[in-house]
């Protein structure tokens, strides 16, 4: 990690196109400014973490999901039964 000291109105750069600035330092906090372009994803980290957990975890609920279980097991049967449409000789 790369550790640098920075004044109010003093600035970062990062690559060709993020700027962070420092806005203003008060008490125990630092307000910080994030010039970058708008493809380029600026997230608190508190935030970007509490959004991948729960990502995650409708991942899970949506895999254990009976309706997609079901759904899946269908599928599979459908998949495994010959086809007369694609011309499957040992249809019936």
């Amino acid at each position: 990690m790369l550790v640098l000291t920075r004044k109010a109105g003093e600035s970062i750069v990062i690559g060709n196109d993020v700027v962070i600035t420092v806005l203003e330092v008060r008490g125990g906090q630092i307000r910080i400014g994030i010039d970058a372009p708008r493809d380029i994803a600026v997230h608190r980290a508190e935030i970007y973490r509490q959004v991948m957990e729960a990502n995650q975890a409708a991942v899970r609920s949506e895999r254990d999901s009976p309706i997609l279980k079901t759904t899946a097991e269908s599928l599979t049967r459908l998949r495994s039964q010959p086809d007369s449409r694609r011309g499957d000789p040992d249809a019936s």
